[in-house]
């Protein structure tokens, strides 16, 4: 459905609970991540530098632990309130439909089509509030999460763990703990950061995730079949939102591109860390 835009009308996409849980994460990630790689990579030049610069490995494994006590905060209030709305607010259409986060169908026809567009054998698909790739993500932190915080809290609190489990658990838990943590930093800092704010479209930044705000020229092209059904319900002008502040909109960029420019940095160091 198309539109003819004049002065830049915008409209929410996320509450701001949802931004400022977003922020809790990707700023409690990052600092695990610069903590998780010095201890992994402690022989190399540059964490035995940074871990030297901070009073040593014991200031870095303190830091880590707090940094994942506030990550795993944000994940149980997140959990916590996807139960609420479902089971209390019986809003279950966070479960199946449009506005769900759950693979349906729709998506693996969506990534079908979209194949199909990149070699110029049809037309782009339609998308609507959650394209694939965002649900993939989504999916692949959660994941993500569950596995290196079991896994780390059995190391952390290991008498008490060895109680109920084998000893042969925490060799487990290690391997498991460092390369899913690994396989995070990778993931987040190169597929996550290139589709979310490097792919044509959203270069150089996507801003909505500070804002909290689209414009409709980003809602029509990015979710178009968001677009139309709020359009066809008479529901869009329900999410209608001022234009947010220039200090804010320049706060955003200057906080999503530290920490991008972190993300890469850490990332060289890692595969760095690899040659050595």
């Amino acid at each position: 459905m198309a539109y003819q835009e004049e002065k830049p009308r915008y409209y929410y996409r996320f509450s701001p609970g949802k931004r400022l849980l977003h922020g809790i994460l990707f700023s409690t990630f990052l600092g695990l991540a610069l903590t998780g790689l010095t201890l992994r990579f402690s022989y190399a030049a540059w964490a035995s530098a940074f871990a030297h610069a901070v009073g040593g490995l014991s200031t870095i494994l303190f830091f880590h632990k707090a940094f994942g006590i506030l990550l795993t905060a944000a994940f149980l209030v997140h959990v916590g309130n996807a139960l609420r709305l479902i089971f209390i607010d019986r809003q279950l259409g966070i479960l199946w439909g449009p506005e769900s986060l759950v693979p349906q169908p729709r998506d693996f026809v969506d990534l079908a089509a979209h194949v199909r567009w990149f070699l110029g054998l049809g037309p782009k698909p339609k998308f609507d509030r959650y394209v694939y790739w965002e649900k993939f993500d989504y999916w692949a932190v959660f994941w993500g999460m569950a596995v290196i915080g079991i896994s780390g809290y059995s190391m952390w609190f290991a008498p008490t763990v060895a109680k109920f489990v084998p000893g042969s658990w925490f060799n487990i838990a290690l391997l498991l703990h460092g390369d899913e943590a690994l396989l995070a930093v990778w993931f987040i800092f190169t597929i996550h950061f290139f589709n979310t704010h490097l792919r044509p479209g959203s270069f150089p930044m996507d801003k909505v995730i500070f804002t909290g705000r689209q414009t409709e020229k980003e809602l029509a092209e990015k979710h178009p079949a968001e677009y139309e059904r709020l359009m066809m319900r008479g529901e869009l002008e329900d999410i209608r939102a001022e234009e947010p502040q220039k200090w804010f909109v320049t706060f955003g960029m200057v906080v999503g591109f530290a920490a991008i420019a972190t993300g890469f940095v850490l990332l060289l160091l890692t595969l760095f860390s690899f040659r050595q």
